[in-house]
This record gives C-alpha cells, sequence and structure tokens, in this order.
C-alpha cells in the first residue's frame, strides 16, 4: 500500500506546502513545535480542508483539487489516534472498541476484535471504566478503537506527548507490532528522536510548513544542521548496531556496528544477544586525536578518515569521519580543527565515552 501526499494550505500568515510518499511502513513526521505536522495530519483526516493537492492511497482518491474529489472524514478509512485518548468516560472498554466496529461502513471484517486485543494486550481491560484506565492503557484502547475501524492508514498525533517515561516504554512496543500485524501506513507525528529511532522506517523532516528532507532514519537524523532546522535535541550520528555480548560482571554490553564494536552501558529492557537497534552518538561527545590515545578512560577509540568540514554557528566546526561504512560526526572548535590540521583524508581517531552514548532501546 503506498500513501501520495501533496499537500497546499494557507492558515493565516502560516503555508503548508508538504510534499512526500511513503507505503506500509512507519513514516514518523519530525520537527518542532509549530512546524505544521499536526496539520498535515489533519488534512489527511479530512479535518482541514487544503487549498489544492492531492491525497491518494493507492487507487483510493481522498482529495484531489484538480478532480474535485473532497471525501470527509467518515468515508476516508482513516484511523486517528490523538494525543489525548478521547475515550468514551462513560463507556467500558469494549464498548469503546466496539464504536470503533461500528464506523466501519461496510468495509469488510478486518481486522478482527479479538486479533486487536491479543496484539494490544487489553484483554484483561475489556470490562474496565476507560476513566480506570492508566495514560498508558488509554492510548492502547485507543489504538485499538482505531484499527477497529478497519482504516486504510493510521495517524498518530504524538501519542506519547502526555505520557512519563515508563508508559513510552510500554507502547513503543505496541506501535511497532501492530504496524507489523495489520501492514497499514502508520504516519507518527513527533519531536522525540527517541522515539523516532525506536519506530520509524522513514522521516519526513518538516519545517516552517514544508518538507526540509525525506529519508530513512540513518539518512536524516545524521544531518549536521538537524539542531537547526528543528530546534529539537543535538546533532549526531544513527548507528545500526547489533548486541553480540554481554558482561554482567560491570553492566556493560557490546554492540557491533560496520566499523567496530562499541562498548556501552547495558540498554534498559529486555534485549538479547543478536538484536538489533539504533545508537545515537552526539556530535558534541565526539573528540578527535591524530594519534591513538593510551591509557584514557574512553572505552570507544575508532580509527578513521576525515571526509568532510562542514561549517557550523560561530567558533565550531562538524567534522565527517568514515569509520568502516560508517560515517560518525564529531563537533569541535575551528581553533582545534586550525591546531590539528584537520581536512578532509586525514587519518584521525575518534574517541567516544561509553556514557555518552544514547541508547533509546530495542529496534522493534
Amino acid at each position: 500500500m503506498t500513501l501520495l501526499v501533496d499537500l497546499h494550505k494557507t492558515l493565516g500568515t502560516f503555508t503548508i506546502n508538504a510534499q512526500f510518499q511513503c507505503s506500509n511502513e512507519i513514516t514518523a513526521l519530525f520537527g518542532k513545535s509549530g512546524a505544521g505536522k499536526t496539520s498535515i495530519v489533519q488534512m489527511l483526516a479530512g479535518l482541514i480542508k487544503p487549498e489544492n493537492g492531492r491525497i491518494v492511497i493507492d487507487d483510493v482518491t481522498l482529495y484531489d483539487s484538480r478532480h474535485q474529489i473532497d471525501l470527509p472524514p467518515n468515508r476516508r478509512r482513516v484511523g486517528y489516534v490523538f494525543q489525548d485518548a478521547r475515550l468514551f468516560p462513560h463507556m467500558s472498554v469494549e464498548k469503546n472498541l466496539d464504536y470503533g466496529q461500528r464506523r466501519r461502513r461496510g468495509t469488510g471484517g478486518s481486522p478482527k476484535f479479538d486479533q486487536v486485543v491479543e496484539v494490544l494486550d487489553i484483554s484483561h481491560l475489556l470490562e474496565r471504566k476507560t476513566r480506570a484506565l492508566s495514560g498508558g492503557e488509554r492510548q492502547r484502547v485507543a489504538i485499538g478503537r482505531a484499527l477497529l475501524s478497519a482504516p486504510q492508514m493510521l495517524l498518530m498525533d504524538e501519542p506519547l506527548a502526555s505520557l512519563d517515561s515508563q508508559r513510552k516504554a510500554e507502547i513503543i512496543p505496541f506501535v511497532a507490532e501492530i504496524q507489523r500485524e495489520f501492514l497499514l501506513p502508520v504516519i507518527y507525528v513527533s519531536h522525540s528522536i527517541d522515539e523516532v529511532l525506536q519506530l520509524a522506517d522513514t522521516v519526513v523532516l518538516v519545517a516552517k510548513g514544508g518538507v526540509a528532507a525525506v529519508g530513512p532514519v540513518e539518512n536524516i537524523l545524521n544531518r549536521p544542521d538537524l539542531v537547526r532546522v528543528t530546534n529539537t535535541g543535538d546533532a549526531g550520528t544513527v548507528i545500526p548496531a547489533r548486541l553480540t555480548k554481554t558482561d554482567p560482571d560491570f553492566d556493560m554490553a557490546i554492540f557491533s556496528f560496520s566499523g567496530g564494536a562499541f562498548q556501552v552501558p547495558a540498554p534498559s529492557g529486555d534485549v538479547e544477544i543478536g538484536q538489533s537497534l539504533r545508537l545515537r552518538v552526539r556530535a558534541r561527545d565526539v573528540s578527535i586525536a591524530l594519534k591513538k590515545p593510551e591509557d584514557v578512560s574512553v572505552m570507544n577509540i575508532f580509527k578513521g578518515t576525515v571526509a568532510s568540514v562542514v561549517n557550523g554557528d560561530g567558533p565550531q566546526v562538524d567534522v565527517s569521519i568514515n569509520v568502516g561504512e560508517t560515517l560518525i560526526w564529531s563537533r569541535i572548535t575551528r581553533k582545534s580543527l586550525s591546531e590539528l590540521s584537520i581536512s578532509p583524508g586525514r587519518s584521525v581517531y575518534a574517541m567516544v565515552k561509553a556514557v555518552a552514548i544514547d541508547k533509546p532501546g530495542p529496534r522493534h
């Protein structure tokens, strides 16, 4: 299933101009607050009408200004999960889920009630009133209700924003599982790099109402200008890695990647030998040396070759280093760049402290 989006809309002094395409995967709309992410998903759902453009899922056109097609929200077969669950508090969980089924409008029997309940692990909640649920439980029920409407696409507008870190960790595996189980395009709005790292296949980088870039997570989150564009997080490198060994004596783990292996504190959650995740190394936590350091506390030292030097803001520059097949970014001062005579092609050592590596959890 393929989703084609081409949307144009003026909202006061703000203009939305967004074009992207995705398939049966989780696509993250990522950017700072006010960038236009929610407006885009509301146009996909039919809650806001674009001025012109197209929205097409496979051979079904939801909106086409040229051919004057504009399906109302109740005919779009789009599931919408809001930041707040928006469940009916006077109803039980089962009746909230039944409401989703009644919205199918003859679209068939998939997904099944029992299948959704099992995937989301909410069978023990069916008789409860929704006001008695935790925040994470409410969001799982909201996801189930959206799925039971038999959508062709699932929109999730910052569904974890109101949850604490423990509840977020509970929900993330379920979001990944529903995409795998039901093969739906999922549009996931977020300004959290950790959520994007764990969930997304593709990132649509939204800035000032437009799409600044579209591509795989590793490509988009590796941009040195990410902070300037999104006003969130830190510039850094996303590295696909695989757990190869653990050291329970020191609570450490070794993750292999194309350029070697990282030693890091053992990640939280259930991560098994052989399992993959994405490590994120912030550019400001990567130091550069011309000779291999000895007798230092830094555990991750990689020999590489300088690929590029990109001017940053003020006294800083961003240096990319090829380590095997992996590009690692380092942010250093212009003074260090000059004193070390760092330039493309020079052999250097990239040093990363173990405690500086972000480990968002298993890649689901």
